[in-house]
């Protein structure tokens, strides 16, 4: 196992336990208990964890565990706002992509049922929900299936990916750090949403204000690759600046 599968791993076994033991690591992947630390506090850092004498609890429990209708309901007010406005950037005749989240599924219930779309997703969800319109041309990424929270993944789904070209994308991510970029807990995930930002002309980031300042477990891209954050938070003028340089525009959807 490379570094960030064993990372995974731990996460796993957080979700699953919510706690874990660095004797216990040290000897499934068979590193040092030094090479475990190493992982932990790195891990901590990024807010995926908090660590023990002799190990780690979770620090992400009460929403990482959640499944897919609860994490819908979670900060349900904030996210409908967003994909509100999120929903009038879309024109019709659009090619759109999104990705799986509840932001992203909440956004494309907001979008016109009278408009010519093509919507690109690794979403099973919207899949569903979109293929009963007849004016959206839906194609729904094949590859590996995330049962639980509903998404395509692999290098199947990154390979179709590159055959389509979209107008916009609609980006869910579970972190934002201004510095650091755009991430999201699962790094099976993060390789479909950066070929989904290579095959946009315009990238949507989606998330509410509880993601950001926040690094989730694997990075997507740089802020830079963003053209509009839509959430509910504020920003400060620094953090302004570092987008407006950017060419990014900043929106609250409050």
């Amino acid at each position: 196992m490379i570094s960030d599968d064993r990372k995974q791993k731990i996460m796993d076994m957080l979700r699953h336990d919510g706690t874990v033991k660095v004797t216990d690591l040290s000897r499934v992947f068979g590193v040092s208990e030094v090479t475990v630390r190493n992982y932990l506090a790195d891990m901590e850092s990024k807010g995926l964890l908090s660590r023990t004498h002799g190990g780690a609890i979770s620090s992400y429990k009460p929403y990482c565990s959640m499944n897919f209708n609860q994490r819908l309901e979670t900060n349900h007010t904030d996210k409908d706002l967003i994909a509100k406005r999120v929903s009038l950037l879309i024109e019709p005749d659009d090619t759109v992509m999104l990705n799986a989240g509840t932001t992203t599924l909440l956004t494309f219930r907001h979008l016109p049922l009278d408009y010519n779309l093509n919507i690109v997703t690794n979403s099973i969800s919207i899949a569903l929900e979109a293929s009963s319109n007849p004016n959206f041309n839906v194609v729904l990424v094949g590859g590996f299936i995330n049962a639980k929270y509903q998404f395509t993944f692999g290098d199947d789904a990154v390979t179709q990916l590159k055959k389509y070209h979209a107008d916009k994308l609609i980006l869910s991510v579970d972190g934002i750090d201004y510095d650091n970029g755009f991430s999201t807990y699962y790094s099976e995930e993060s390789s479909v949403d950066r070929a989904m930002i290579e095959q946009s002309d315009v990238c949507i980031i989606a998330a509410d204000k509880s993601k950001l300042r926040r690094n989730a477990f694997a990075k997507i891209s740089d802020t830079s690759f963003a053209d509009y954050i839509i959430t509910t938070g504020e920003a400060s003028k620094k953090e302004l600046a570092v987008l407006a340089k950017h060419g990014i525009e900043y929106i609250n959807a409050i």
